[in-house]
């Protein structure tokens, strides 16, 4: 039996192919801190990692991860909502961001009730694309199975078929069922391309 690849998982290979040591990144939904830890990881000391959440109990879980870290201070984090990104994020960092991370839903381990909401993660997606640089990349992972989930899901699938040709978008899915994770992939300044649905099976070994 194969083993089963989570959306963050593979998010996260993809990400080793662009973030170097020294760049700039956003978590968008930090939660417990598993994104944001990994970015500050990848980045370094010279680098610096931005972190949102709408939840008190996010933020300091993810601030206890970071401080067993000997690059913590290369990570800034916000009690705000991730749609005021453009907002927080100093001037001198924005259009330079290589690597945005969006991981919809719930905070696992808290309320399912507080959710990620459509409006304003389409808000700051759009803040991303001008926030990120010319070689950069989005990751959002989408979960549509829970409450509240598919209306998300459908409206950031919907807002990505209409973005410019200079960005390229690549729908993974974890099975062909409608309420099935996904995981998409924006890749700044390239031609426009379809957005072939890839089951996880598929996907070559040496990408995981």
């Amino acid at each position: 039996m194969s083993k089963r690849i989570s959306l963050t998982a593979h998010a996260h290979s993809i990400i080793l192919q662009y973030l170097t040591e020294g760049d700039f990144a956003i978590d968008a939904t930090v939660g417990n801190g598993h994104d944001t830890l990994f970015l500050a990881r990848q980045v370094g000391i010279k680098g610096k990692v931005f972190g949102f959440d709408i939840q008190q109990q996010a933020i300091e879980a993810t601030q206890t991860k970071l401080e067993t870290e000997e690059n913590a201070e290369n990570t800034r984090l916000f009690f705000h909502s991730h749609n005021r990104m453009d907002q927080c994020i100093p001037i001198e960092y924005q259009g330079h961001i290589k690597v945005i991370m969006f991981n919809l839903g719930y905070l696992p381990g808290s309320d399912k009730s507080i959710i990620t909401q459509t409006d304003s993660t389409l808000a700051a997606l759009k803040h991303s694309l001008n926030l990120l640089a010319k070689s950069g990349i989005i990751t959002i992972a989408a979960y549509p199975g829970h409450t509240g989930g598919m209306a998300e899901t459908n409206a950031v699938d919907q807002w990505l078929k209409q973005l410019p040709p200079q960005h390229s978008v690549q729908s993974l899915y974890s099975s062909d069922k409608e309420s099935a994770p996904r995981l998409y992939i924006v890749k700044k300044n390239k031609l426009a391309s379809p957005s072939p649905k890839i089951p996880f099976s598929e996907i070559p070994k040496s990408n995981l």
